[in-house]
This record gives structure tokens, C-alpha cells and sequence, in this order.
């Protein structure tokens, strides 16, 4: 996706992201404790699905959250929408450009897909 993001999609994108960072860290916690409380496997293997659950959320963390400045801001606003870290109604606030932007960059990705 090329091009930056406008200045005022840019601070409302610096006032959601921690919003939206909390809402990922407390899904992912309330994955681990359901995951750990799992009492039908053994301590072994809650361990090691706790390990892959860990990296797996690790790498949607950094897709969503890593290095956003204004020319990745795009990217990582629309990983939030994928990830459902961004309402609604919190998106309905951006300007028309920055979600017809976003919608064509979710858009594309889920060609690639079904595509692939």
C-alpha cells in the first residue's frame, strides 16, 4: 500500500492505537488463561500450545503495532481491522479516503487468499 496517511487520520490513529493495543493484550491473556486452566491435557502439552498460541499472537502484534509511523499507518490501521481491534465506530471516524484506502487493501488481501 503506498501513500501516507493524512494528519488528521494520523493523530486519531495515535489516540486508538494504545485503545486497540490494550484490547489485543487482554485477548490474548484471556486466550492464555483458557488455555493454561485446560485441565483434559497434560502440563506438557498446554505448555507447548501455550508456546504457539505466544508466537502466533507475537506476529500479529508486530504486524499490527511494530514501527507505525505515517508511511506504514495505512498497513497497520488495516491489520487492526483484520485483527477486530479497531470498532466499528471507531473507523467510521477516519475520513472516507482512509477507509476507502483500507477497505481496498483488506479487499485485495482477501483475493490473495482465496487465491492462494
Amino acid at each position: 500500500m503506498e501513500g501516507q496517511i493524512n494528519e488528521v487520520d494520523w493523530k486519531l490513529l495515535r489516540r486508538l492505537q494504545p485503545i486497540a493495543l490494550e484490547r489485543f493484550c487482554q485477548r490474548v491473556l484471556a486466550g492464555v488463561s483458557r488455555l493454561a486452566s485446560n485441565h483434559a491435557d497434560g502440563s506438557h502439552a498446554r505448555y507447548l500450545e501455550l508456546c504457539k498460541l505466544i508466537q502466533k499472537r507475537d506476529e500479529e502484534l508486530g504486524s499490527a503495532f511494530d514501527d507505525v509511523k505515517r508511511s506504514t499507518a495505512l498497513m497497520r490501521l488495516a491489520q487492526m481491522r483484520v485483527l477486530g481491534l479497531v470498532t466499528d465506530e471507531e473507523f467510521a471516524e477516519f475520513t472516507s479516503q482512509t477507509q476507502a484506502t483500507v477497505a481496498l487493501f483488506l479487499q485485495n488481501r482477501r483475493r490473495r487468499a482465496d487465491s492462494g
